[in-house]
């Protein structure tokens, strides 16, 4: 089987779902700029990767490196501890890839998440919901140390892959898609990969890029995927000095702007999007000018069971 590159979309022939990873839209939250102008408000679509999640980069990144290292081959399980995006995504790119999954997650994580892994076959080990991702990562540890002829363990929370795929591929895009322009990139800490790869790479082109990082108000939150960064284990991969500020988002506050992306934008994405938009807007609102960027990490759909669907928009 050939081994897809990270690409560009205009430079294939999408003939299959892993070449269609990467070069998703920036859209201009023109809405939302209303309340920022003069400053320029961009949102990078993650959510239309083939996965429907910012996580398609890394897990294929995370599954190549594997195989070049020759540590992943054929006959192994692939093996993670997720919040549910990576784990789609390792999911469905290793049933491309001809390798059968295992996942730990929270046996709270979303029914839509726990649907779509259980549809796309793998295998999945539920976690006690009062440890969040620390007890997924922590089960995913014990299990790949102890059987590691059975599992190959992609490890996203300190796999350098992960951030290197954003490094390599998000990062140029937002920079070119911006014409170098980005004055700001706003992104949430889960495994830290987006901020941490994108960031680097733009700081780089442009030394006073100011980085944000996002993450709950609270430890107990329902903001699937991001880490509360002064309760949670901090992965190896995150650079506790690499954000210029972190701005705490609560709950309500990334539901309230869910809702308003879906009924004010058409944007339909996940609560980790919405806290990272109204993280954006805080940044933005403290600024004469710039241009401020975003992520929309997920696709709504898979919560549309919440209940804060049913709450009205101010």
């Amino acid at each position: 089987m050939t081994i897809p590159t990270l690409t560009s979309r205009q430079d294939t022939d999408r003939a299959s779902p892993l070449e269609a990873i990467g070069d998703t839209p920036l859209w201009r939250l023109r809405g939302f700029e209303a309340e920022i102008a003069p400053v320029e408000l961009y949102a990078k679509a993650e959510h239309l990767n083939p996965g429907r999640s910012v996580k398609d980069r890394p897990a294929l990144r995370m599954i190549l490196e594997g195989e070049r290292s020759g540590e992943l081959e054929p006959g192994k399980r692939i093996l993670d501890a997720t919040s549910g995006n990576t784990g789609i995504a390792l999911s469905w790119i290793g049933a491309a890839r001809g390798y059968p999954v295992t996942l730990c997650i929270p046996e709270n994580a979303s029914p839509g998440r726990l649907a779509t892994l259980r549809a796309l076959g793998a295998e999945l080990v539920l976690t006690d919901a009062q440890e969040s991702h620390d007890g997924a990562y922590h089960e995913a540890r014990r299990r790949a140390a102890g059987d590691p002829d059975r599992y190959w363990y992609a490890n996203q929370y300190d796999n350098p892959a992960n951030w290197r795929a954003h490094y390599e591929t998000t990062g140029p895009e937002i920079r070119e898609q911006t014409g170098g322009r980005a004055s700001h990139l706003v992104a949430g800490i889960g495994t830290s990969g987006t901020l941490t790869g994108a960031g680097r790479f733009l700081r780089e082109r442009r030394p006073d890029t100011e980085l944000v990082a996002v993450q709950p108000s609270s430890p107990m939150h329902g903001l699937e995927g991001l880490k509360h960064l002064e309760t949670a284990f901090h992965p190896a991969i995150w650079d506790p000095d690499l954000a210029d500020r972190t701005i705490a988002v609560s709950t309500e506050e990334a539901q309230e702007t869910v809702r308003r992306l879906a009924r004010e934008d058409g944007i339909l994405v996940g609560p980790s999007s919405g806290a990272n938009v109204w993280a954006a807007l805080e940044v933005a609102r403290d600024l004469d000018e710039g241009v401020v960027v975003t992520v929309l990490c997920d696709d709504g759909r898979m919560y549309l069971g919440e209940s804060f669907w049913e709450e009205a928009s101010p």
